[in-house]
């Protein structure tokens, strides 16, 4: 298995013999571990190297695991979030899901039940949104996360190279309108960045920006969608570039 971002996990639980064993486990099944008993550590921790996964306890002293997971969200926000609770119900989980929690499962953990789910993360393709509109940013996310992607969005231009640098993209999608600059010109640095993503520009000034998308599509932008988006082939179509990302 790779050791990279995308294969280690932080496991957060304040019963450090119950982190460790479950930490031992996951390094056994080629995973690269990190492990805290005290979420301040932690999110030290995070700060330091970044973790593609983290599995947090709920009931913790000093900080929950939700407040947790969004600190951590913060500092990366393509990290995973699991949530381990032996108090689940149904409040609980509505409350996760608000707070960008991919998954809980009930204490005691069983292993059996988390590694599927393990695999399937490892599976999902990573999208970048680079939109300042802010209403469509988490109304796209919502749809793409439920179609088994994970979505990171940036309403600044500074903002989401900055996320460009620090996770593995397959898919960047630009606005041709930013505050600052052009899609255009963000597209050519998303290239010096990595060059490997592939880029959809999105735009809702067709023919304004009709010179700008040209010129782009011809040096190497994958394609272009207009506003307001059809998603049957917005979904076609990152389903097909993350596919062909996959093979390479």
């Amino acid at each position: 298995m790779s050791n990279g971002v995308e294969n280690s996990i932080l496991v957060v639980d304040d019963d450090l013999d119950s982190g460790q064993n479950l930490a031992d486990i996951l390094t056994d099944l080629g995973y690269r571990v990190g492990v805290a008993s005290d979420p301040f550590i932690a999110l030290e921790m995070a700060q330091k190297d970044k973790f593609g996964i983290a599995l947090l306890d709920f009931k913790m002293p000093g900080m929950d695991g939700l407040t947790l997971a969004g600190k951590l969200k913060e500092l990366c926000c393509s990290t995973i979030i699991i949530l381990t609770t032996a108090y689940a119900n149904r409040d609980t989980l509505a409350t996760a899901q608000r707070h960008g929690v991919w998954k809980v499962f009930p204490k005691p953990l069983d292993i059996q039940n988390l590694i599927p789910g393990l695999v399937e993360i490892s599976q999902q393709p990573l999208v970048l949104l680079v939109e300042d509109d802010a209403d469509l940013c988490h109304s796209l996310s919502d749809v793409l996360k439920d179609k088994g992607y994970r979505v990171c969005f940036a309403t600044e231009i500074d903002r989401g190279l900055t996320l460009l640098c620090g996770s593995a993209f397959q898919v960047v999608l630009i606005d041709m309108k930013l505050p600052g600059g052009f899609g255009d010109e963000v597209f050519q640095k998303v290239r010096g960045i990595s060059e490997g993503a592939r880029v959809i520009l999105t735009t809702g000034y067709r023919y304004e920006m009709e010179d700008r998308i040209r010129r782009s599509l011809d040096e190497g932008a994958d394609a272009v969608c207009y506003k307001p988006f059809q998603m049957p082939e917005m979904l076609a179509l990152l389903q097909r570039l993350t596919a062909v990302k996959q093979t390479e």
